[in-house]
């Protein structure tokens, strides 16, 4: 059933008001107010209002100084005037002041009535079209300003290591030093690479659709298991996994992959460099179609501050690691791919869980 029309009417004559009422009711929901406070009371109490008629001679404040209020109090609906032939002048103040988006003559007649309701609806549908849109360009516009400089800081970083160390490289003639050298050349290029694909990430989640299909969480952990076992044997930390599966899982594996790869990221990258009991934990249980997944780490931790912004867009929770800000971004994209939840427990200099939540598709 289509919602009707929301429309408020603004005169002090109570007969104009049961006129307007009784003729309009069936195909419109009419509210009346029979004085300008009534009336601001009742678009506080409608927000949903589309159109606003009012009698210009209202006793206290004429039609075109309510309108010139509520221009600015409640923007959104369009506001029509009533009036008599000889408030001429009132019109052209009105019109000249943007204030009201036509005008209707008294004594007024149901069919001019019903035409300017049509023309309203379709000029609020319009403008709020619009401010969706302009909401909508204001956070591109955001996010545009956020990627240049994170381009500019994540980008030009190991770009400028690379020219410093090339630069140093050829005052050296001695082959070790030149292989620590080559060693930092290749970390900040490993940086510039891991930016890359993250970009790739992002924009893959933006733009790709879902291919579902049947899901084995042993073998996309040990896809993931045969490039942190390394990480871990080098950095002294342990890895455990746990995957409890009896039931058949089906998602997309693509962004799934995407979201446990980078939270293992996070969770080996942020270790506490100075903890003899380094560890990092993988918990996946499969159970009435939704997979809960744990990752949890002996890392720094994040300040409870900083858990509600950490996913945004090129956030990051401190400095000890050079990073993207894509990461658990791209995260809470794939989730929402995926109708997925994640929930985040952290304590300082102890560590951090993050517990994922997906339905099977």
């Amino acid at each position: 059933m289509v919602e009707k029309i929301k429309i408020l009417y603004v005169d002090d004559e109570p007969e104009n008001l049961l006129g307007f009422k009784a003729s309009l009711r069936i195909d419109y929901q009419i509210i009346t107010a029979t004085n300008i406070a009534q009336a601001l009371g009742c678009l506080d109490a409608h927000p949903d209002i589309k159109i606003v008629f009012c009698d210009q001679r209202m006793p206290g404040k004429t039609g075109v100084d309510f309108f010139e209020e509520i221009k600015i109090s409640h923007p959104l609906p369009v506001r029509i005037l009533l009036t008599a032939y000889t408030d001429v002048e009132a019109i052209i103040d009105a019109i000249n002041k943007g204030n009201i988006f036509r005008y209707v003559q008294k004594p007024w007649a149901e069919v001019d009535i019903i035409s300017a309701i049509d023309e309203a609806d379709k000029f609020y549908l319009a403008n709020s079209m619009l401010s969706v849109k302009n909401k909508e360009l204001q956070r591109a516009y955001d996010e545009l300003n956020k990627f240049a400089y994170s381009v500019s800081h994540d980008i030009r970083g190991p770009l400028s290591g690379i020219l410093g160390a090339t630069n140093l490289a050829r005052e050296i003639d001695d082959m070790d030093e030149m292989k620590e050298m080559l060693m930092l050349m290749g970390k900040s290029l490993i940086k510039l690479d891991t930016y890359i694909l993250s970009m790739h990430d992002y924009y893959s989640l933006q733009r790709g659709e879902l291919k579902i299909g049947e899901i084995d969480f042993n073998t996309i952990i040990d896809d993931l298991k045969d490039i942190y076992t390394v990480i871990s044997k080098t950095n002294q930390i342990a890895f455990n996994i746990i995957i409890e599966q009896d039931e058949v899982f089906r998602s997309d594996a693509v962004p799934l992959k995407l979201i446990l790869n980078n939270l293992l990221s996070n969770a080996f990258k942020y270790q506490d460099k100075n903890s003899d009991t380094k560890s990092v934990d993988v918990i996946v249980k499969v159970q009435n179609n939704l997979a809960t997944i744990y990752i949890k780490d002996t890392g720094i931790g994040i300040l409870g501050s900083h858990i509600g912004e950490i996913f945004n867009l090129f956030y990051r929770a401190n400095f000890q690691e050079v990073g993207s800000g894509f990461g658990l971004y791209n995260v809470k994209s794939a989730l929402s791919k995926l109708n997925g939840q994640i929930e985040v427990t952290s304590v300082m200099n102890q560590g951090t869980t993050f517990r994922v939540t997906i339905p099977s598709i």
